[in-house]
C-alpha cells in the first residue's frame, strides 16, 4: 500500500531555494577571498573567534544588558518579558547558536578545501529536490508545537488560579488533552508537508483501535473513569476518603488509578473503574467531621445532670469546635448502665486529629464525672446455682408427715 506521493515544486519553493543557494555562493566566495589574502590559519582563527563570540560572549552580554536595563528602566521591561513566550525566546536563542555553529563548521570545510558547498547543496536548493524545504518546514512546525505546548501550560495555570475549585488533577488532565491535540495536529501537518497520504493509515488505525479496545477493556475503562472523576470531583489530593473497604489519604490521582496512603503507612493503588463503581465517603470535603463516643452512668444517677456535665466537659476541650455545639443523647438501657452518646465535631479532619479529640473527650468527661461522684459502672453479673426440679420434688416428699404422726 503506497502512502507517499510526489509533489511538484512551487514557485515559492524555487525562489526560496535559489535565495539560499545565492547565500551559500556569496559565503564561499568571501571565504575563498579571505584565504587568498590572509591564509588558512588566519581564516581559521577568525572563524574560531566568531564562534566564541556568537555562542558564548553575545548571549552572556545580552543577559547582562537585560538585567541592567531592567534595573534602570523600571518594571516595563519585565512586563514585556512576561508577555513574551519563554519558549519562543529559548527556541530562537538555541536556533541562533546552532546556526552559528553550523555556519562556522561549514566555513571551516570551505577554508580547508574539504567541500565545495555550492556544488553540494545546489541540487537540493535549485528546485529539483524539495526535501530541504520540507525539512525546514518540519523543523519550524515542531518548534511551533513546543511553543504552543508551553503557552498552553501557562494559560491553563492562569485559568486555574482565576477559577475557584479548579483542582490540580483537572489542570493536569486539561493540559494533557491540549498537548495531545496540538501534537496530533502538527503531526498531520508534517505528513502533509512531506506529501504522505494518511487515508490508508487511518483505516489501519481503525482496525487496530478495535483490536486494542477489545484487548484492553479494563485499561480503557479506567481511562474513561479517570475523566469522569475529573469532572465529578468526589475528592482531591489530600482528602481523607473511604473507597469501598479502603480508607486513607489521597496522595495522587492519575488518568488510570487513584493512590491512597492508609493509616498503616501503606500505599494502596485503586484502578479508577473500581473507584467509580463503589461508594466513596469523603470525610474532608465539608471541613468538619462529627465523632461519637458512648458512655454509661449508673441507674441511680440523675441522667439530666450527667448530660449537662458531659456537655460542659466537651465544650472546654481544645480539639472540639464550638459550632456545631457538642451534644449528649441518652441512647440505650444497658445491662449495667444508662448509655449516653457523646456527639462532638472537629475541624480540618484528619486521622490524628480524630484520635486526639476522642482521647481528650474521654479523659475530660471521665475527670468531670469523678469530681461530681458520678460512677461509670462496669458490667456486673450475678451467679447462682439452679436446683433441679426433680430434686426439689424429692426433697419435699421426704419431709412430709407420715399418717402415723411419727414425722
Amino acid at each position: 500500500m503506497a502512502v507517499q506521493g510526489t509533489a511538484t515544486p512551487t514557485p515559492t519553493a524555487n525562489d526560496t531555494g535559489e535565495s539560499l543557494l545565492d547565500l551559500f555562493t556569496v559565503l564561499q566566495r568571501s571565504l575563498d577571498q579571505l584565504v587568498a589574502t590572509q591564509g588558512r590559519l588566519v581564516a581559521t582563527l577568525i572563524l574560531l573567534t566568531v564562534l566564541l563570540l556568537g555562542v558564548v560572549v553575545v548571549p552572556a552580554a545580552l543577559s547582562r544588558l537585560r538585567s541592567v536595563a531592567s534595573a534602570r528602566t523600571g518594571d516595563w521591561l519585565q512586563i514585556m518579558a512576561d508577555y513574551t513566550p519563554t519558549t519562543i525566546r529559548g527556541v530562537f536563542l538555541r536556533i541562533a547558536q546552532f546556526s552559528m555553529v553550523v555556519l562556522v563548521v561549514v566555513s571551516f570545510l570551505i577554508v580547508w578545501g574539504v567541500v565545495d558547498i555550492v556544488q553540494t547543496v545546489g541540487p537540493y536548493l535549485n528546485g529539483s529536490d524539495r526535501s530541504v524545504l520540507a525539512t525546514i518546514q518540519t523543523v519550524v512546525l515542531v518548534m511551533l508545537a513546543f511553543v504552543l505546548s508551553d503557552q498552553m501550560q501557562r494559560w491553563i495555570g492562569r485559568f486555574s488560579q482565576a477559577v475557584t475549585g479548579f483542582t490540580e488533577h483537572q489542570e493536569e488532565i486539561l493540559l494533557r488533552l491540549g498537548q495531545v491535540t496540538v501534537f496530533v495536529t502538527i503531526g498531520a501537518t508534517v505528513f502533509a508537508v512531506w506529501g504522505i497520504d494518511l487515508s490508508g493509515l487511518l483505516v489501519g488505525a481503525g482496525f487496530l483501535g478495535i483490536v486494542v479496545g477489545l484487548a484492553a477493556r479494563q485499561t480503557l475503562g479506567s481511562l474513561i473513569a479517570g475523566f469522569v472523576l475529573m469532572f465529578s470531583r468526589p475528592f482531591t489530593i489530600g482528602d481523607w476518603v473511604l473507597v469501598g473497604d479502603q480508607e486513607g489519604i489521597v496522595t495522587d490521582i492519575t488518568i488510570f488509578n487513584t493512590r491512597l496512603e492508609n493509616f498503616d503507612g501503606e500505599f494502596v493503588i485503586i484502578p479508577n473503574d473500581r473507584v467509580s463503581d463503589r461508594a466513596v465517603t469523603n470525610r474532608s470535603r465539608k471541613g468538619l467531621l462529627r465523632l461519637t463516643v458512648d458512655i454509661g452512668v449508673d441507674y441511680d444517677t440523675d441522667v439530666d445532670r450527667a448530660m449537662e456535665l458531659a456537655r460542659e466537659a466537651m465544650a472546654d476541650i481544645e480539639h472540639v469546635v464550638d459550632s456545631p455545639t457538642p451534644d449528649v443523647v441518652p441512647k440505650d438501657f444497658g445491662d449495667s448502665a444508662v448509655v449516653m452518646e457523646l456527639r462532638f465535631w472537629i475541624d480540618h479532619p484528619t486521622p490524628p486529629r480524630k484520635w486526639r479529640a476522642i482521647s481528650a473527650v474521654v479523659r475530660g468527661v471521665k475527670a468531670t464525672f469523678d469530681e461530681e461522684d458520678i460512677s461509670i459502672p462496669f458490667p456486673q453479673r450475678t451467679l447462682s446455682n439452679r436446683v433441679d426440679a426433680a430434686d426439689e420434688e424429692s426433697l419435699e416428699g421426704s419431709v412430709e408427715m407420715r399418717p402415723d404422726g411419727d414425722g
